[in-house]
């Protein structure tokens, strides 16, 4: 359905492809939140706000039924309590789960969600497969990164920030890691390239290059310079 089916408060900007929704939940299955974009979300993050609930992210690179946790080493899981569903142009569905469990959609609860679509020169969002070699992939994103996040979906692990800020040169080797309080990781194997038209990873550990597959949200150095 393109009506939602709970009430929200949504404050969008379709053309950077990025949005906020406030909603209180009804613990009903299937109900259907806008997201005031004009296409589907790749990249949407959730935290329940009255209890202490994961921030529950969707990728529109995993299976169905599957999540990350954004303050959570966990592979990507079907949680018992509820997951996105039916992600579209205008709106998104959370299915709910055992009522006392979910995170997305308990009676009475307020939630925020962050919602993400990708722009042409400004944004990507995607997945690439871990090759567990130093000469890494290549991941096309159409512009120069100054900005990448990295989370393994196969086995448990760290997501990972890397910035240009930071890092003012290749390879970029300092890490944030947004699941931990800890200092960045200042480790000099933690190689990633930022070119051109996208990154390159430079390094063979779980974190960016073992056998699994990998989601990664990418924002741009110099927005829509092409």
């Amino acid at each position: 359905t393109n009506v939602p089916s709970i009430a929200s408060t949504v404050r969008a900007n379709p053309s950077a492809g990025f949005s906020i929704v406030s909603y209180t939940g009804n613990s009903v299955n299937n109900t259907t939140i806008g997201h005031g974009l004009n296409t589907a979300p790749q990249l949407i993050i959730t935290k329940n706000r009255d209890g202490a609930y994961n921030w529950i992210t969707y990728s529109a690179e995993l299976a169905a039924t599957k999540v990350l946790a954004l303050d959570g080493t966990y592979a990507a899981f079907t949680p018992s309590g509820g997951y996105y569903s039916n992600v579209g142009s205008s709106t998104y569905q959370v299915v709910q789960g055992s009522a006392n469990l979910t995170n997305l959609n308990n009676s009475g609860d307020d939630y925020i969600a962050y919602c993400f679509a990708p722009v042409e020169g400004y944004s990507a969002f995607g997945s690439y497969e871990g090759n567990s070699n130093d000469n890494g992939p290549f991941v096309f994103t159409g512009f120069r990164p100054s900005w990448l996040l990295i989370k393994v979906t196969g086995t448990s692990n760290d997501w990972v920030i890397h910035d240009n800020k930071r890092d003012t040169f290749n390879a970029s080797d300092t890490v944030l890691k947004p699941n931990t309080s800890g200092s960045e990781d200042t480790s000099t194997s933690n190689h990633v390239d930022f070119l051109s038209n996208g990154f390159k990873i430079r390094n063979s550990q779980q974190k960016w290059n073992a056998g699994y597959t990998y989601v990664y949200a990418a924002f741009a150095e110099n927005p829509f310079q092409n």
